[in-house]
């Protein structure tokens, strides 16, 4: 399906927001207001502004560590106010300020991340069970690093999607550093999708840094998923800009992830291309740029001064979040 001119400008305006915030994230973190930490997801916006902006409300997303689905959820609808006020620890969050950064909205199918990395490929596969037994079209976009491939869920998983025919999309974020750890030192292939040819799911390899191929391939799937086809799977290639974690140097295996490597990606810059590419199209005027830039950081402002005033959490609170009546 080709993108519509709203289409391509509502992609480009995500990509920006999702930005905008990710730089406040980092910057809240070192001012003190954030009260766990934060994996920058800087550089990889296209994937999840690709894949989620256009998915309907009752589709099913996890999302990963990187960037606490930060381009993911915010894409699908949640309001940027209840995402940074999570983080700040404060009752006005998406899931009242008592999960850090494991963010989650039910009736926008967001269902957040497990605590270890690939611990949550059996839970997507569920929830393509139950996608697949209300029989109303729903799919699941279930998000994965290229280090959780190293996991027996992961494979447990895409057997079980395959051999039930699943509607669940894998999408694999390949930025090839896995926590620290390059992929080139741990895999013996150069394209992770070709582990989805031995369950026999359909897996494609996409520029990671396009937000059009993204969602191209994306709705292929979607589409394959609704007519109760089954799976697919997407490898992305990407980079992160940042370090695996802030305020932890940015280690490639025994060393430090060479500057000039990022320094290249940055040249591929997800934002910055398709910018080009609506400016040269005549999508976009620069004037258009430039509003987009300026309410998008009135977005921003506007979240962090909310989420910095609201209130703490009632301690009361705990008891209805982990006992059921």
């Amino acid at each position: 399906m080709k993108l519509t001119k709203e289409q391509q400008v509502k992609l480009y305006t995500n990509m920006v927001r999702v930005r905008k915030l990710d730089e406040l994230m980092v910057q809240s973190l070192y001012g003190g207001k954030v009260v766990s930490f934060f994996h920058s997801q800087q550089g990889q916006e296209a994937i999840g502004v690709g894949v989620c902006t256009f998915l309907r409300q009752d589709d099913y997303l996890f999302y990963t560590h990187r960037g606490h689905g930060l381009c993911e959820v915010i894409s699908k609808g949640l309001p940027a106010k209840a995402f940074i006020a999570e983080h700040y620890g404060k009752a006005t969050g998406s899931c009242k300020g008592i999960a850090g950064f494991h963010t989650s909205d039910l009736k926008r199918g967001i269902f957040g991340l497990g605590g270890t990395v690939g611990g949550e490929f059996t839970l997507g596969a569920g929830a393509g069970v139950a996608a697949k037994q209300r029989g109303k079209g729903q799919v699941v976009a279930f998000f994965f690093g290229d280090g959780a491939t190293g996991r027996g869920t992961f494979h447990t998983a895409l057997l079980m999607s395959a051999y039930w025919k699943l509607p669940v999309i894998w999408l694999c974020s390949n930025n090839t550093m896995a926590q620290w750890v390059p992929t080139k030192v741990t895999c013996p292939k150069e394209n992770l999708a070709d582990f989805a040819f031995g369950y026999g799911i359909p897996a494609t390899v996409v520029d990671g840094q396009n937000v059009v191929a993204v969602y191209e391939a994306v709705q292929a799937a979607v589409d394959r998923a609704r007519a109760g086809e089954g799976p697919s799977f997407i490898e992305f290639k990407t980079c992160r800009f940042r370090a695996h974690l802030e305020g932890f140097p940015d280690i490639s295996q025994w060393g430090l992830r060479s500057e000039e490597e990022v320094e290249v990606w940055k040249e591929r810059d997800p934002i910055e291309l398709f910018k080009k590419r609506l400016l040269e199209q005549g999508v976009l005027t620069e004037a258009d740029i430039e509003r987009i830039d300026r309410e998008a950081m009135e977005e921003v402002e506007e979240a962090d001064r909310f989420a910095t005033e609201s209130p703490v959490p009632d301690p009361a609170i705990l008891e209805k979040a982990l006992y059921a009546d």
